[in-house]
């Protein structure tokens, strides 16, 4: 399996909220939504966040590409507040114009080549009001967070939404080359307990320094960026396990 279809198996799919509960950057993100009236949650996943902004009466749209994650996200409660949109950034075009735009989850580090999130982030300007904002996180790779991808470091048990406990951990392929493109690539497993099955999932992740995601800010035409490095809105510095963007 591929990360292309990592999200298009309804077993690993049924794990996303165990394995990611809401946490400090929801409410992070929640709060960053208090002066907007139209949220675009751009890759929203199961919409754990989506349908928290359309409890609280935002205006949301949805969009992921994975038939199964919007599955999920109709489901939740509030889910029927919320637009989806199975598709990426090409629906932008089609939402209106938004006072936000999200990618959470470290979404961005999903595009491995710079033109790919470029394009990603001019759309999201394009989609957005005057003054709009898009916020978005992702690793710092100062913080070298593929050290712990390992089967030893990385393994987690979690409770399936059937009660069965999944066992899940990363195997790092290779640490990235410094001087290439800090491309890292990873197999994730998941062992089913019951019956000892074991699937597994190949991704590659890109990690960009803030130099290089503001010049790609910069580029898609967002003027102003203010840099977090941590949920509780510190500044970035040497420790610091995020980039957290906020840009207008």
């Amino acid at each position: 399996m591929t990360s292309s279809t990592l999200y298009s198996d309804p077993r690993i799919v049924a794990l996303y909220d165990a394995l990611n509960p809401a946490g400090p950057d929801t409410a992070f993100y929640a709060t960053l939504a208090e002066s907007a009236g139209h949220v675009v949650d751009l890759g929203c996943g199961t919409g754990l966040l989506a349908c928290e902004l359309a409890e609280r009466g935002y205006r949301v749209t949805g969009i992921d590409p994975s038939r199964e994650m919007l599955r999920i996200a109709r489901g939740r409660p509030h889910g029927d507040r919320v637009t989806w949109i199975e598709g990426d950034a090409a629906a932008l075009p089609f939402v209106g114009a938004a006072d936000l735009l999200v990618m959470t989850g470290h979404v961005a580090q999903i595009f491995l080549d710079d033109a790919a999130l470029l394009a990603t982030l001019v759309a999201a300007r394009r989609a957005l009001r005057p003054g709009g904002r898009i916020a978005f996180d992702s690793r710092n790779p100062a913080a070298r967070a593929w050290e712990d991808w390992t089967p030893a470091r990385s393994l987690r048990r979690v409770r399936a939404a059937d009660g069965r406990i999944v066992e899940v951990w990363q195997e790092r392929h290779a640490a990235p080359d410094p001087d290439a493109t800090s491309r890292v690539a990873f197999t994730t497993h998941y062992r089913f307990s019951e019956s000892d099955e074991t699937s597994s999932a190949q991704s590659e992740l890109r990690f960009r320094s803030r130099d290089e995601l503001a010049e790609l800010l910069t580029q898609a035409g967002f003027a102003h960026i203010d840099w977090y490095g941590d949920w509780n809105r510190a500044p970035v510095d040497a420790t610091s396990r995020e980039l957290i963007a906020v840009a207008r």
